[in-house]
């Protein structure tokens, strides 16, 4: 089902093979991140918080075995869920195992992509919201700031892109991470707020950082919203010369 182009699909990571019994036993949920039951709900009610409603069209960046996703196909209307994530098997598992067959009807499987290079516009359709929860602890900014572009593709103006991420200090030297826990080179990634602002500056994307959202592993979380189609790093840059004191010489 992995789609895009050959020379993408090369870099890809390689999806993971689930076995029967692997799912059984629940290896399934083990591989994204476990903590089912609080962080799949959690994301869902915070998002409604957020004003999705079930006529809303949700784009799940990095969906997995639909830890998050089973709620939103509950709450949502049938079809507005759609998910991409790089293991089919993931996936699979997650609607065969984990979705009410009641609401299976609800999430078509032409609904869930799987794909390494997040392309998803292959969908055909746009987002009212898109929501990455856990995707940026695992992938470089290389890939974050593709994954903002390609998304930001796909949302409707004022569409609304929340992504979580482990927050490094700032301050924190990037090749002395505290403990040997905490790294900006190496899975899982700690950033910076700075690196995911930096990283949605090459799309038409305005950050916002929220913070803390009493994620049950301490992600923060920013949200990232669809604005008129300019260049981005003009835009960055300029707020940081206004923070420096630096606009056209003159500070008010």
């Amino acid at each position: 089902m992995t789609m895009g182009d050959p020379e993408e699909a090369r870099h890809e990571s390689r999806p993971r093979e689930l076995s029967d019994e692997m799912i059984k036993a629940g290896r399934h949920r083990e591989l994204v991140g476990g903590q089912w039951d609080a962080v799949g709900r959690h994301q869902s009610d915070y998002l409604i918080s957020q004003g999705l409603m079930p006529h809303h069209r949700l784009l799940d960046v990095g969906c997995g075995s639909l830890r998050g996703g089973i709620h939103f196909v509950d709450y949502l209307d049938a079809g507005n869920y759609y998910g991409i994530d790089h293991s089919e098997d993931l996936m699979m598992a997650g609607w065969e195992h984990e979705l009410p067959v009641e609401h299976q009807p609800k999430l078509p499987k032409e609904n869930l992509l799987a794909n390494g290079s997040f392309r998803v516009g292959d969908f055909g359709q746009t987002f009212d919201y898109a929501l990455a929860q856990s995707l940026f602890t695992h992938i470089g900014l290389s890939q974050v700031r593709l994954c903002f572009y390609r998304v930001a593709q796909v949302l409707k103006p004022g569409g609304k892109f929340y992504a979580t991420f482990f927050e490094e200090p700032e301050g924190t030297p990037i090749d002395a991470p505290g403990g040997g826990v905490r790294r900006s080179y190496r899975n899982p990634y700690w950033n910076f707020a700075a690196d995911l602002e930096w990283a949605s500056s090459f799309a038409p994307l305005e950050y916002k950082y929220i913070g803390d959202w009493n994620h049950p592993s301490n992600q923060k979380i920013a949200v990232f919203t669809r604005i008129s189609r300019r260049t981005g790093r003009p835009r960055l840059q300029l707020r940081r010369a206004i923070a420096a004191g630096h606009r056209s010489g003159t500070n008010r």
